[in-house]
């Protein structure tokens, strides 16, 4: 691992602004809580054209031929739009009927995106030079993670890219109050440590700690924690 640019956000920012990661947990990737589905069509509306993160459009002027890519959790595919529209052959999944039948809609007609109703455990990854992980693998069980990130690693070809984030162990939903049996039950948490050790075999390229407090769309407070990585595979299989 090389030098990389390593830099704390707290308070308001842009990554958090742009994601808002409470709609993607709860809506994007896995079960509706019924308290919080009333929010579910101003999520999809919202999210659908978003403006791209910072961090994807670092990873894509990073990729090299070809310009295959793999949305993990595609959700309304605002990914999926930018990176079609930028010369790649996208591959989208997502737990989510709704996320799919979207993606399908606005989609269905191009030829560079495959789209799949999956969850991590279930896909199959294609062979990709970008996988795009943001706020998806939170959800991923921790028991089935470890085979998961196997399949992302052995996807990417040499020098592929990863563009993602990681939940941590400040925020709220890593912490005793949270309400499990009303949101999703099961989490993967990860110290700063352990997300540095899971890219053993690439050079990390942006790593950015994010913290914020704030409320989440039923009003509830909320500290979110996240680690956001953009990094290389290392050029040999």
């Amino acid at each position: 691992m090389s030098g990389f640019d390593c830099t704390c956000f707290f308070l308001q920012n842009d990554y958090l602004r742009m994601s808002n990661l409470k709609f993607a947990i709860v809506f994007n990737h896995y079960k509706v809580s019924p308290m919080l589905r009333p929010y579910r069509e101003e999520f999809f509306a919202a999210t659908e054209s978003r403006r791209i993160r910072d961090d994807l459009l670092f990873a894509v002027a990073n990729v090299a031929e070809p310009r295959v890519a793999i949305d993990c959790g595609c959700g309304a595919g605002a990914d999926i739009n930018y990176l079609a529209a930028n010369g790649f052959v996208v591959y989208g999944f997502d737990v989510e009927e709704e996320a799919i039948a979207r993606c399908q809609a606005r989609f269905g007609h191009r030829d560079n995106v495959h789209l799949s109703l999956s969850s991590f455990g279930a896909y199959t990854f294609p062979r990709a030079s970008l996988v795009v992980a943001d706020a998806s693998l939170f959800f991923c069980p921790e028991a089935e993670f470890p085979a998961v990130w196997q399949n992302i690693c052995e996807c990417l070809h040499p020098q592929g890219i990863f563009c993602g984030s990681f939940l941590g162990p400040d925020d709220t939903m890593a912490s005793p109050a949270y309400n499990a049996a009303d949101l999703w039950p099961a989490t993967a948490i990860f110290e700063e440590q352990q997300v540095l050790a899971l890219f053993a075999g690439f050079e990390i390229l942006r790593f950015k700690v994010h913290k914020y407090s704030g409320t989440t769309p039923s009003g509830e407070p909320h500290d979110w924690h996240i680690f956001a990585v953009v990094a290389k595979k290392s050029d040999k299989e």
